[in-house]
């Protein structure tokens, strides 16, 4: 049976995930360690039911005597907090639990992407601090994160903007507070009109037109009042597309070539290059790559490729097609059934007749060629052979979206019938002593190992986040149930919860 070994390091080791360090000071604390990173975590002593501040070595470099918790932010920055007698009271404090806000009636607005600014409300008023506990903006009746480095601040029912020094940007008020992408925010201003305006409240443009949303900027989707259609405008108040359509919708994602404009189930297509509209007969678009798009048929529940111009170039018969970016350049893949393609620029398919990819990856791809596995290069088709694999399993093609462009390390099994990973190149990353594997849907990190009729979790690093001791496990959406001699142990995914718990 596997046994865990576990050595802590004076400081965090090069490449150890915080993940496998909670373990690794949990296994040596005896304490229940969660939401470790940057060199601290916060630990619970489950027989004393305290919480405190641990360290990379396993100090525990401060504990609460409160009932309520300690929230990690950042670093060696934390918020201690108290909920006795219907009162939460909170401060901010370092790993040592200075307190640099002091414990008050109060509760903190702590956005992720901000570890320089911090809103405290109480007592009906909210002020801003930086992590310090410097007071940068004084009580106001509401502050409000505009953007990475602004505040919209509200006094005596107006709105004026603050960087975030705690300077007033100008004497401009505003109706309402509002939110700043790529340094532009859209108002309605005192004359009741749609402007974009600069970090500074500095007017950009201004429209006639009812704009209602920017994200396609310098393109901007306006909306009849009367009719509920859109139209398109650019920032010179320019008609692109009337308002008659029933929906109009930017690109979010990828290269955002193309506005989506539909009207009677069919979806024509704006190219900011041009500055033209396509008129299309299909109701469904999806851009690929090089001006081609997936088009997809209801009745058949299949999808072909089209161009710009809506001419089908791949017949709808495919039940799977999907642009990947290889060795820097793009690839159209299409499955149907057993049939496989992955196509070039000039649509032409680069691998043999019944090649099967396994992987796709940012340099290369795995493939299956009768009955061999070889890690394929895109650029000249060359094939080298993974040595010793029977089998990988399958990975099914539902798991590639916008959070996942490439696939996960290659659940395989040897000729000897053990079960192991390879990377991308074929590298084992997890060794072929295993029973079997289990990895999960999306990108969870965490597997199941089974080993002499026992289970465990190790995660892709091959970490072993728990001993190989149960006699059997149970996949849930957030956790993973691991069941020994009528106990249940938890795991949750890192994805949904940054904690190791027990049930």
């Amino acid at each position: 049976m596997k046994k865990l070994i576990f050595v802590l390091c004076s400081t965090v080791c090069m490449g150890q995930t915080n993940q496998y360090t909670k373990v690794l000071l949990s296994k040596k604390t005896g304490k229940e360690v969660s939401s470790y990173s940057d060199g601290f975590g916060v630990a619970f002593d489950p027989v004393s039911k305290k919480q405190g501040i641990i360290d990379a070595k396993g100090n525990i470099t401060f504990e609460s005597s409160y009932k309520g918790g300690i929230s990690h932010i950042f670093k060696n920055r934390f918020i201690l907090y108290s909920e006795e007698e219907n009162r939460r009271k909170s401060a901010i404090i370092d790993e040592k639990g200075n307190e640099l806000l002091p414990f008050e009636d109060q509760d903190f607005n702590t956005p992720w992407w901000s570890k320089e600014r911090i809103i405290a409300s109480r007592q009906g008023k909210e002020s801003v601090y930086d992590y310090n506990g410097k007071l940068i903006i004084p009580d106001s009746d509401k502050i409000r994160f505009a953007g990475k480095d602004t505040f919209f601040v509200l006094k005596d029912k107006k709105w004026f903007l603050y960087d975030f020094s705690g300077k007033q940007l100008s004497d401009r008020e505003f109706k309402d507070d509002y939110s700043f992408e790529n340094e532009r925010a859209l108002i309605t201003n005192e004359d009741n009109q749609r402007e974009i305006i600069g970090t500074k409240g500095q007017t950009l443009h201004k429209f006639s037109k009812n704009v209602v949303d920017i994200n396609a900027y310098p393109y901007l989707i306006t909306q009849n009042k009367a009719t509920g259609k859109y139209g398109l405008i650019d920032t010179e108040n320019n008609i692109l597309a009337d308002e008659i359509y029933s929906d109009i919708t930017p690109e979010y994602f990828g290269k955002k070539e193309y506005i989506y404009l539909r009207k009677s189930n069919k979806t024509a297509v704006f190219y900011k290059k041009d500055r033209s509209i396509y008129p299309n007969s299909f109701k469904y678009l999806y851009s690929l790559s090089n001006h081609f798009f997936r088009v997809y048929r209801d009745k058949s529940d299949q999808s072909g490729i089209a161009d710009l111009q809506g001419n089908i170039v791949v017949p709808q018969e495919y039940d799977f097609i999907k642009n990947f970016i290889v060795s820097g350049k793009d690839f159209i893949y299409l499955k149907n059934r057993n049939e496989e393609k992955l196509l070039d620029h000039e649509l032409k398919n680069i691998l043999n007749e019944g090649d099967q990819i396994v992987g796709f990856y940012s340099e290369n791809i795995i493939i299956k060629r009768q009955d061999q596995y070889y890690r394929f290069s895109v650029m000249n088709q060359s094939a080298v052979e993974i040595k010793d694999v029977k089998q990988v399993k399958h990975q099914d093609v539902e798991y590639f979206n916008i959070l996942n462009e490439y696939s996960k390390p290659l659940v395989c099994m040897n000729n000897a019938n053990l079960y192991g990973i390879l990377d991308a190149k074929g590298t084992e990353i997890v060794p072929f002593v295993y029973e079997d594997i289990i990895a999960f849907e999306n990108f969870e990190n965490e597997i199941v190992v089974k080993k002499e009729g026992k289970y465990g979790v190790l995660n892709f690093q091959n970490e072993p986040l728990t001993e190989i001791i149960y006699d059997k496990y149970i996949w849930m959406k957030e956790a993973l149930k691991l069941n020994k001699d009528k106990k249940t142990d938890v795991i949750y995914f890192t994805r949904f919860r940054n904690d190791v718990a027990k049930l």
